[in-house]
C-alpha cells in the first residue's frame, strides 16, 4: 500500500498528582511535553502533531513549540480512570468532524517518556508500514536490566521471601517492558479494539538509555541526568 497517513498525537493531562505540573516542567531548557512535540515534528512520517489536552497551560506550552491545539479534551477523558485509547478516539473523532482530516494510524507520543533518538519514530512508522497486511501496532520496547522476573521475589506477611515464579529450568527468557516512546496503531484496530494493544503488536527495541518514565520527581531527575550526558541533544 502506498505510505499511511499517520496522525503524531501526544497526550498531556493537566492532573499529575505525584510529580504536579510535570508536563510543562523545564526539563533541559524546555517544557517537558516540548520534548515530545519536536521528535513528532522532526518525523517526515508523521503527517500532523497534535496535542490533546485538558489544561490551558500545556496547551501554550505545546503551542510554544510548533504543534497543533485545536481543542481542549473534556474533563471525562482527562481523569485518573481514563484510557489512552479513549483519549485517542476522541482526537481522531474531533479532527474528522471539526476539519473533515482522517487518519490511516496513530503514533501516540507520551510525554513521560521523552527520551527518543532521532531514528525512532521514523523506524516504528517504517515497520508498521512494512509489515500492514500482517500487523495491528507496533510498540516501544526495552529490555528489562535488573528487575527480570526470574530474580524477583515475593514477601508474605512474615518478611519471607519466595521466588515471584516457580523456577522452569534452563535459561530465563528475556523480559521486554513498553516504555512510552512510541506505540503506533492502524486507525481501524483501534477503533476495533479500543487499545494501543490488539491481537497484532509487534515490538521496536529501543535501547538502555532509553528505559525512563517520568511518573515522579526521581524519574525526572534520572532523565535530566541522561539528557545532560548527551549536552541536551538527543542523537
Amino acid at each position: 500500500m502506498k505510505a499511511p497517513r499517520i496522525l503524531g498525537l501526544v497526550l498531556a493531562r493537566g492532573g499529575s498528582k505525584r510529580l504536579p505540573g510535570k508536563n510543562v516542567r523545564p526539563l533541559a531548557g524546555k517544557p517537558l511535553v516540548a520534548w515530545s512535540v519536536e521528535a513528532a515534528r522532526a518525523c517526515p512520517a508523521i503527517d500532523d502533531v497534535v496535542v490533546s489536552t485538558d489544561d490551558e497551560a500545556i496547551a501554550q506550552a505545546a503551542r510554544e513549540h510548533g504543534a497543533r491545539v485545536p481543542f481542549l479534551r473534556p474533563p471525562a477523558l482527562a481523569a485518573d480512570t481514563s484510557t489512552s485509547a479513549d483519549a485517542a478516539l476522541h482526537a481522531l473523532d474531533t479532527l474528522r468532524e471539526r476539519e473533515g482530516k482522517s487518519f490511516d494510524a496513530v503514533i501516540l507520543l507520551e510525554p513521560t517518556s521523552p527520551l527518543r533518538a532521532s531514528s525512532d519514530l521514523p523506524g516504528v512508522a517504517d515497520l508498521l508500514a512494512r509489515r500492514w497486511d500482517d500487523c495491528d501496532a507496533v510498540v516501544t520496547v526495552g529490555r528489562v536490566q535488573l528487575e527480570q522476573p526470574a530474580v524477583m521475589k515475593r514477601m508474605d506477611a512474615d518478611g519471607r521471601l519466595a521466588p515471584w515464579n516457580e523456577p522452569a529450568g534452563g535459561e530465563p527468557p528475556v523480559a521486554w517492558f513498553p516504555y512510552g516512546v512510541a506505540y503506533a496503531v492502524k486507525t481501524e484496530a483501534l477503533q476495533r479494539h479500543r487499545t494501543f494493544y490488539p491481537p497484532r503488536v509487534l515490538g521496536y527495541t529501543i535501547q538502555r538509555w532509553q528505559n525512563y518514565e517520568v511518573d515522579d520527581l526521581f524519574d525526572f531527575l534520572c532523565v535530566e541526568a541522561v539528557l545532560q550526558h548527551f549536552g541536551g541533544k538527543l542523537p
